[in-house]
């Protein structure tokens, strides 16, 4: 397949938390198959080693160094892309930390630093893309939330919270989003091989997490980009509006 033939030649997909993970993967998968792509994170050393790799197999891309928990930050970055791509179709909303922990005794700054990234700087990037997406009648926003946006436990409580959060915000969105026909699709991920455990600040939960997952075979983070790519290839009259996905081995 090449960039011009591919399913998504001529798109303009836009990646947060490209630098790694998910996000990383999902961009690869979607320059793979011929959109060109706007990868936006923090460091920027990554995201230049990912740009390159697309680079190098003919695919177009922008890097946008953005700490997205920052106030604007989501106008700005949609700008960006849009400036320096032409347009913009697609938004893999991936960026997030998962600070689990009991709430007796906790930090209240990581409640506030899921809620920041995980919800807020996700609503505003999606708030800014309907600009721009809504004068084409076309677009396709992807939220990654998670199976805690399902259910919780007694570590989960603030990180739980703002995954349901992603779960309503998505469902609202798509009813008023429909109407310009922008799509919608929220993917809920269970256990993936990622950096996310090793945000966790509180140790005792960081420790117990991790032994509980260690003998676990965890997805990987291309089968949660293949199920990204799987949404937004669909045809314009589908929406894919919820996927929920396990590990075999997860409960």
């Amino acid at each position: 397949m090449t960039q011009q033939n591919g399913k998504l030649a001529g798109k303009v997909a836009l990646v947060t938390g490209a630098s790694s993970g998910i996000g990383e993967a999902t961009a690869l998968a979607l320059a793979e198959h011929g959109a060109a792509v706007a990868l936006v994170a923090r460091r920027r050393d990554r995201l230049d080693e990912l740009a390159g790799r697309i680079e190098g197999m003919g695919g177009k891309v922008a890097v946008i160094v953005s700490d997205l928990a920052q106030a604007g930050q989501g106008a700005e970055v949609v700008g960006q892309a849009v400036e320096a791509l032409g347009r913009l179709d697609i938004v893999v909303n991936n960026a997030g930390v998962m600070l689990l922990g009991p709430l007796a005794g906790g930090d209240p700054s990581d409640l506030t630093r899921m809620m920041d990234l995980n919800v807020t700087a996700l609503m505003h990037l999606s708030q800014a893309a309907l600009e721009t997406m809504k004068p084409q009648k076309s677009g396709h926003i992807v939220n990654i939330s998670s199976v805690s946006g399902r259910g919780a436990s007694p570590l989960s409580a603030g990180y739980s919270a703002s995954k349901w959060a992603v779960g309503g915000f998505s469902e609202g969105l798509r009813q008023e989003a429909k109407q310009d026909r922008i799509r919608v699709t929220v993917i809920e991920p269970g256990v993936v091989a990622t950096e996310l455990t090793d945000h966790i600040t509180h140790t005792q939960t960081k420790d117990m997490y991790e032994g509980r997952i260690k003998d676990m075979e965890m997805l990987q983070s291309e089968d949660i980009a293949a199920a990204v790519l799987y949404a937004v290839t669909q045809p314009e009259r589908v929406n894919v509006n919820e996927l929920l996905i396990r590990p075999l081995d997860q409960g």
